[in-house]
């Protein structure tokens, strides 16, 4: 159904009232002098771009050392280059599944094999409540505890080395591993697609040039630093994470 004429001439209104590259001022040109020579570096070097995104999703999976490892915004953020070219899609998608597959399955590895010994072995003796966060977290939701952590960042680097450790078959955690991963790849990859393909076709910001995959990445990572503030500032707060310790025995079913 057609929209009423004032609605329409009110939404065609905006649209051209709306930010234009040469009506930022200095915050556009802030942005541009921190966006562009990463695009045009990315645009000379995409075996690079795709080198990085892979050790971004591998990174976040090392123990402990993950959850410091900002994976996901550069993931969130280089999704942005897609829909000019510089990046392909099915590339993206390739560097970050593998690099997570490989995390994710080498970290529950060195679990399984070392058994318990792992967890209160250095260096992850030096951070017993974050470790004992983590096994409440898988003796609380048991299988679902590896799809599940895929998704939140703070127990993604944790929770393959726990299951390992505390005796998941391999065969169970593939089976609830590879599909998690396989929905979190798009799930970090395509926001930032959609979201610079639909500033160039409403926005009006040309395809040709870089204000919309500049802008996307700029939020991305002031988003990122944000959360990451809050979410500091709340566990000094409380005084304690949000999965608290607990005993049991481990679900797997």
């Amino acid at each position: 159904m057609a929209a009423p004429p004032a609605l329409s001439t009110l939404a065609l209104s905006y649209v051209r009232s709306s930010p234009r590259p040469d009506r930022l001022g200095k915050y556009g040109n802030l942005v541009a002098s921190l966006t562009d020579p990463l695009i045009a570096f990315v645009s000379a070097h995409a075996g690079l771009a795709y080198l990085t995104l892979f050790l971004a999703a591998l990174l976040e999976a090392v123990p402990i050392a993950g959850s410091v490892i900002p994976g996901s915004t550069i993931i969130f953020a280089l999704s942005a280059l897609v829909p000019g070219g510089d990046l392909r899609l099915e590339w993206v998608l390739a560097a970050a599944i593998a690099g997570a597959l490989l995390g994710d399955g080498s970290a529950f590895w060195i679990g399984y094999r070392e058994q318990g010994e792992i967890l209160s072995s250095w260096p992850l003796s030096n951070y017993p409540r974050v470790i004992a966060q983590s096994e409440a977290f898988f003796r609380r939701w048991g299988t679902l505890a590896v799809f599940f952590a895929r998704f939140v960042p703070p127990i993604r680097a944790l929770v393959p080395i726990t299951a390992g450790a505390l005796g998941m078959s391999p065969p169970l955690f593939y089976a609830v591993n590879v599909p998690a991963i396989l929905l979190w790849a798009p799930a970090h990859v395509l926001p930032g697609v959609v979201a610079v393909e639909a500033l160039h076709k409403y926005g009006g910001f040309a395809p040709h040039a870089h204000v919309a995959k500049e802008y996307w990445m700029a939020t991305v990572i002031i988003g990122a630093a944000i959360v990451a503030l809050l979410t500091w500032a709340i566990r000094r707060r409380n005084g304690s994470g949000a999965i608290k310790p607990a005993v049991g025995p481990v679900r797997k079913d």
